[in-house]
């Protein structure tokens, strides 16, 4: 390890994570309004081409989307490189529910403040301060690096990492391996033993537009044939169902793992008992002992006394692995013959945890926080790893961070709040640092 390097980039991530907050990337995920990525992504290249990165801006098409691409050669050019992205969107917040600005990226009471702050721009930040030290001290990686810094990854990365995949995959060009988000975050279980989680695994997205129609008419006269009211059955119906249970390698491992920690056994047979001992940690793995369909859109109606001759609604299916025609089918099943139902997906994700890039994480994580564990796990929702798989990459999400034991890490994501501790981003740097060079 190169002291100055580390503590130059520790030094550095904040300040880099605090002005890529200040920026707002918020996506909306409406393809007719102009992205606001472009602004983050001249700020990532600017800082890469101040220590001599060469990089490629590209935008998709769609005016302010902006993705930026650098590779940094390594000293074996048969080994395949390692891809580290990380997306540059964020979700929308409301100020008004705020305590600080959700753009301001504040810095206080030992957190860095602002969307983006764990989804994903610290993220980014440690990526970026790593990436400029090796530049700057002329490191020379065992393998290629490959740092993208995407846009639109919050609406499915049409503009952004699918779209790369799509019309720029030279880019990526020898990529064997992935880490991003989501992924390398500690947990600390009961007696304090601490673990760090490894996203080995993610579920399938459908999303389901429902559209019923019925016959419109005064609000004041009898009906028997409502658009509103036929769509609002089937969504309780749909609400109300459980999709079966189905214990999945990357959950199983995981469980099992969390009973060696803890010496609580597992019963395979409720596993449900196992995940309810996971405090806030729960309702996330929770998710990934079957499928989920959730509304979260209902639009119908143009005034108050009519009752409309449409209604639509929108609902996040999450599907577990090989389960995608089963959960189309029991989908329709529930919602009835006069739904009518568009879907788009996007497929799971799952590897398996083992080989030296795994043993590098661990290592990595034991040099920083000796006795911890490095335990895989399957995330409830989707990474730009559902596109970047297309090109034959393994992934991993790993983005490390410890954090306090009392912190409900899971309600950051898309909350309001959301924060990183600045000990934890520091931490992350030093991880990333010593997994780059060794794997």
């Amino acid at each position: 390890m190169i002291a100055i390097a580390q503590s130059a980039a520790d030094r550095e991530v904040v300040t880099l994570a605090s002005e890529l907050i200040a920026i707002d990337t918020s996506n909306v995920s409406d393809p007719t309004r102009p992205g606001k990525e472009r602004l983050a992504a001249e700020y990532v290249a600017a800082k890469l081409a101040e220590v001599g990165y060469e990089t490629v801006y590209v935008e998709s098409g769609a005016p302010g989307r902006g993705n930026v691409v650098a590779r940094l050669e390594g000293a074996d050019p048969l080994r395949g490189a390692l891809l580290v992205h990380g997306h540059l969107d964020v979700v929308p917040a409301d100020p008004g529910d705020w305590s600080v600005h959700p753009f301001s990226g504040e810095v206080q009471n030992g957190y860095v403040w602002g969307r983006g702050a764990v989804d994903m721009k610290g993220m980014v930040a440690m990526m970026l301060a790593v990436a400029r030290q090796y530049k700057r001290h002329h490191f020379v990686p065992p393998r290629d690096l490959i740092f993208a810094f995407v846009a639109d990854e919050e609406a499915g990365g049409f503009c952004g990492a699918r779209w790369l995949v799509d019309h720029r995959p030279e880019l990526f060009e020898g990529s064997s391996e992935a880490i991003s988000e989501v992924g390398g975050f500690s947990v600390t279980f009961d007696g304090g033993t601490r673990a760090y989680l490894v996203e080995t695994a993610e579920k399938g997205v459908m999303w389901l537009r429902l559209k019923v129609s019925g016959t419109a008419g005064h609000g004041s006269m009898l009906h028997h044939d409502n658009a509103v009211a036929k769509l609002a059955a089937a969504i309780t119906r749909l609400d109300a169902h459980r999709f079966p249970m189905i214990l999945t390698d990357p959950v199983r491992e995981f469980l099992e793992g969390v009973a060696g920690l803890t010496g609580v056994p597992f019963d395979e047979r409720d596993p449900e008992a196992a995940v309810a001992r996971l405090g806030n940690l729960s309702r996330m793995i929770g998710a990934t002992l079957r499928d989920t369909a959730n509304v979260t859109m209902f639009n119908a109606g143009y005034k108050g006394n009519v009752v409309p001759s449409l209604a639509q609604a929108t609902v996040d299916g999450r599907v577990l692995p090989g389960r995608e025609q089963a959960f189309k089918a029991e989908v329709a099943e529930v919602l009835g013959p006069d739904i009518e139902c568009e879907w788009q997906g996007m497929p799971s994700v799952q590897t398996t945890f083992d080989g030296a890039l795994v043993d590098a994480m661990a290592s990595a994580i034991g040099a920083e926080d000796p006795g911890a564990r490095v335990l895989p796990y399957m995330l409830s929702a989707g990474t730009d790893a559902k596109s970047f798989q297309r090109l034959g990459i393994r992934h991993f999400g790993f983005a490390p961070l410890r954090l306090p034991a009392e912190l409900d890490f899971s309600s950051l994501f898309h909350g309001v709040d959301e924060r990183v501790p600045v000990d934890a981003l520091e931490f992350g740097t030093r991880v990333l640092d010593r997994l780059l060079r060794t794997c």
